[in-house]
């Protein structure tokens, strides 16, 4: 015979081992125990100091260049971090200096990409560079056009439209640090809007989120990319109407197989 307490340990313990949720704590009388505010404690630091962590825009620019990269750096209207996280509205735009070294840079291209610091340069850091790569196998097979990779300071999602406009691009797709969680500071998401121009909204755009290495693969994460780009660029559409099926492409691969192209097929 077993007790119900036991019993019950044993079914938290089992269902906190498949998440990093926070679930089956304890308690230590009427509250947690001293492990589980600690852990809370250190989760929440690692938020906040992913918010406030610098973006080191001149090592990233090296690893985007080792993988073929070129590189632009601009930054928003937003002189610093403490004026960014204050005034959303000047992440969203482009320094006018920029703004003008931008012009005539990519007229035609298919794509730009955006490496945005926003809410979490420790995402930007640790999961950009394999995103990129995906995206550049991509677009090669795909036959895509690719402008400078613009590495951008003291961003916004909305930025990115301000950046594709002044390349003259067709796209832009911008990979920004999410805003931190609790068990996740460093969660990337990818943003794309066609026709990008200011004044686009949010319901004109397609996210994919939560990329790292404890949620959305690189490598997936540019699959869907693509999925929705070579849509995107056919309709010449993206948002709430560009709905994304990219996971019955991936559903009819069986699991042993190579990750299919955009269109579907395989290698």
């Amino acid at each position: 015979m077993t007790d119900g307490v036991g019993d019950n340990r044993a079914i938290w313990a089992r269902l906190a081992g498949l998440t990093p949720a926070r679930i089956g704590l304890g308690r230590a009388g009427s509250g947690l125990p001293t492990r589980a505010v600690l852990r809370f404690g250190l989760d929440h630091a690692q938020a906040r100091d992913a918010v406030h962590a610098p973006l080191e825009a001149a090592a990233l620019a090296g690893r985007i260049a080792d993988l073929g990269f070129p590189t632009l750096t601009v930054a928003s209207q937003a002189p610093d971090r403490a004026t960014y996280l204050r005034r959303p509205d000047l992440g969203r735009r482009l320094a006018a200096e920029d703004r003008v070294a931008l012009q005539g840079e990519a007229d035609g291209a298919d794509l730009a990409v955006v490496v945005a610091d926003g809410l979490s340069a420790r995402a930007v850091h640790e999961n950009a560079a394999p995103v990129l790569a995906a995206i550049g196998t991509h677009a090669g097979k795909a036959g895509w056009t690719l402008a400078p990779v613009v590495i951008a300071r003291q961003a916004r999602v909305a930025l990115g439209d301000d950046i594709g406009q002044a390349l003259g691009v067709r796209a832009v797709a911008v990979l920004i640090g999410e805003r931190p969680g609790l068990s996740s500071p460093d969660s990337l998401g990818i943003y794309l809007t066609v026709g990008p121009r200011p004044g686009r909204s949010d319901a004109e755009r397609n996210c994919i989120s939560n990329v790292r290495s404890a949620g959305l693969a690189p490598d997936l994460a540019a699959f869907k990319l693509a999925w929705l780009l070579a849509r995107a660029l056919s309709l010449g559409l993206t948002g709430v109407t560009l709905k994304d099926e990219s996971d019955r492409a991936l559903a009819a691969r069986g699991p042993a197989r190579p990750l299919p192209d955009a269109d579907g097929t395989s290698d």
